[in-house]
């Protein structure tokens, strides 16, 4: 029987246009990131289970590719639960192995901590355009910083490389966690299903207010309850600034911090910002990660209608590892889509280097032979693209089919008498 040749499901084969496209992305990523002063690290692409399964990944957690201890330590026969069996799993994003990562090193390592990863990561998903069961994240972030400053950063970071690649006319939307909790408190709703709440509200974009009011009823929340909630909605859009609205409405039931620190971030990365892009408050944001404490954003290209990337604040994460809390906030760009809007778009890698093909008639003299070589080998050290290939018979077929790989000049090698 013949061996399969497509990859596994939810796998993909890169193809070398996509690869050049992907690695001067990298390129850009790595150098702008570096002027921010983050610094590259690695982990490795399997973590300890417990490590995976330690309720910080929220619904990622069920999408593990889990694997199965080896050697003596294997024992299937003699296996009554999945601890028996399984140690380790794929990471299913770079925030857990970062942290793991920090609590290992971190007397090596200078506080704050500015951390740049980027890697393969794996999630036992439905795959679906733009969506695959492994793909590449980048992200960057500030460890040991307890104010707005690391989410200033962040974001100028992010969508200066974003800028720098070519996107234009996206929005940060941004909210806080503890203000999607005092709006909840604020309801009279029970603290304990709150996480209930804010997956409803998560559907704000496609169901709408009243799509809320419905689903919150029917969920078993209070009528009056789900009616004070979603009113403060409907008041707060209604009002000239929303900040300053909650801020107000709120008074009692938030830290009196939180609103004046937001306002300050969104307003000091409009007046710093060099990219063409727009901070949007959005009190609608959820995020899906159990782990975000605070700020939370996301990268939104409108006229797309998706997503590009995302983070926030996780405050409490280190600290179950440590056993003490460090302040943390993280970005990451969702590499795999942008790199699908660049391939649609039909992006062109600026300042592309000239790329040349030498074109060898087959059973060329060997002194003939090494003069295109060494030609060619002088050219590359000049900083220039050269392919050798022996020459087809369909010399104008094998041209065309050159040129859609991107070369755009060729010289040709026949023999010749000796001299």
């Amino acid at each position: 029987m013949a061996l399969t040749k497509k990859p596994v499901t939810g796998m993909k084969d890169i193809m070398p246009n996509e690869m050049e496209i992907r690695d001067y992305c990298i390129s850009v990523i790595k150098k702008t990131y570096a002027e921010f002063g983050f610094q590259g690290i690695e982990t490795p692409c399997v973590e300890n289970i417990e490590n995976l399964t330690s309720k910080s990944g929220g619904d990622n957690e069920k999408l593990i590719f889990k694997i199965l201890k080896r050697g003596e330590k294997l024992r299937i026969d003699e296996a009554k639960t999945e601890a028996d069996l399984v140690d380790g799993g794929l990471r299913y994003d770079l925030t857990v192995p970062l942290v793991r990562y920090f609590s290992n090193h971190e007397n090596d390592l200078p506080m704050p901590f500015k951390a740049l990863q980027m890697g393969n990561v794996w999630r036992a998903d439905r795959p679906q355009k733009g969506r695959y069961r492994q793909f590449m994240q980048c992200d960057i972030d500030i460890i040991g910083e307890p104010t707005n400053l690391a989410e200033i950063e962040l974001i100028l970071a992010t969508t200066t490389t974003l800028g720098r690649l070519g996107f234009k006319g996206f929005q940060i939307r941004i909210n806080e966690r503890r203000i999607l909790k005092a709006m909840a408190r604020y309801a009279g709703f029970d603290e304990a299903r709150f996480d209930e709440v804010f997956i409803t509200l998560d559907k704000m974009d496609k169901i709408g207010v009243d799509g809320v009011r419905s689903e919150l009823v029917e969920n078993g929340f209070s009528p009056e309850g789900v009616a004070r909630y979603t009113d403060l909605f409907e008041k707060m859009n209604a009002a000239q600034d929303k900040l300053a609205f909650l801020e107000a409405e709120l008074s009692g039931v938030i830290e009196d911090d939180v609103i004046p620190a937001l306002r300050e971030t969104i307003e000091t990365v409009e007046a710093t910002k060099s990219a063409d892009f727009e901070m949007v408050f959005d009190p609608t944001i959820v995020r899906g990660m159990s782990y975000y404490t605070g700020t939370i954003f996301e990268i939104a290209m409108p006229e797309l209608g998706i997503s590009c990337g995302g983070g926030g604040r996780y405050d409490g994460m280190v600290g179950k590892f440590t056993g003490k809390d460090v302040p943390a906030c993280g970005f990451s760009i969702g590499f795999e889509r942008i790199i699908l809007i660049m391939l649609e778009n039909g992006f062109e890698i600026p300042g592309k280097s000239k790329k040349t093909a030498y074109l060898l008639e087959k059973n060329l003299p060997t002194q003939r032979l090494m003069e295109a070589i060494m030609k060619a080998q002088k050219a590359r050290e000049e900083g220039q693209d050269v392919l050798v290939v022996r020459m087809n018979k369909n010399k104008k077929f094998q041209k065309q089919n050159l040129e859609q790989q991107g070369y755009t000049s060729f010289e040709e090698f026949y023999a010749r008498p000796a001299e």
